[in-house]
């Protein structure tokens, strides 16, 4: 079976070249621009690698990163970055990543470090015999934060223990918070995720589908869920 590899770069150009580039040297490629869909397909299909480039808008590669390290995914993870300084190399390996690679980029540089990434994480010790390859476990059928929970299979949702009553559109919209709870999401983000299509500054779409999600998620004497960054955006937490 050919490894897997998630690449994230918000530059067509660039994503397009690697994707192809690493399809022919016999890795299967999911190619997302944006943080949100790598959160997304890291979740539904885990890979064997991530390449995350580390500047993409809204959400970027060392947020993925951080995410996924406080889900408990180990997943190797190589850096794209134009940034050079030592501080900027120090901050995405706090963020839990494994190795860097500086842009312009050799592509057989990448080849080697993905290479040397994968043989860390391979089961088979020097020598030995190739083992059976381990069953992943299946992707988790729940999705929870903030005291909700979700079923995206069977499109339900509940805080606390009650359920909740959902439109389409109010359950995407809650289910793109939810698996980024605790970071903001700027409005062009989620229209793209949500309509796939930014409606503009002066749209009130997002704010009125807020307003109605917020009405269904409040209780009384517990805290609100979603939260307005003036300017930015939304995040969902438990303040």
């Amino acid at each position: 079976m050919p490894q897997t590899v998630l690449l994230a770069e918000d530059d067509r150009a660039i994503r397009n070249a690697l994707e192809r580039a690493l399809t022919l040297e016999g890795y299967q490629v999911m190619a997302v621009a944006d943080g949100v869909e790598a959160l997304a397909q890291a979740h539904r299909n885990r890979p064997d690698v991530l390449v995350l480039d580390v500047m993409m808008p809204g959400i970027d590669g060392l947020q993925v990163c951080r995410v996924l390290r406080a889900e408990g995914d180990r997943t190797p993870v190589l850096m794209l970055t134009a940034l050079v300084e030592t501080a900027d190399r120090i901050a995405g390996l706090d963020a839990g990543a494994d190795d860097y690679v500086v842009k312009p980029f050799d592509v057989e540089e990448v080849f080697a470090r993905l290479r040397a990434l994968l043989r860390r994480t391979s089961p088979v010790g020097a020598g030995s015999a190739p083992a059976a390859e381990a069953p992943r476990p299946l992707p988790e059928r729940f999705i929870d934060a903030a005291g909700i929970r979700m079923d995206p299979q069977a499109r339900r949702a509940w805080r606390g223990a009650r359920e909740l009553e959902l439109t389409r559109t109010e359950f995407e919209l809650l289910e793109l918070l939810v698996r980024n709870a605790g970071i903001v999401l700027d409005h062009s983000t989620i229209y793209d995720r949500i309509w796939g299509y930014d409606f503009g500054p002066g749209s009130k779409n997002l704010a009125v589908y807020v307003g109605y999600l917020r009405r269904k998620l409040d209780e009384p004497d517990a805290p609100q869920l979603i939260h307005t960054v003036r300017g930015v955006g939304y995040v969902l937490r438990e303040d």
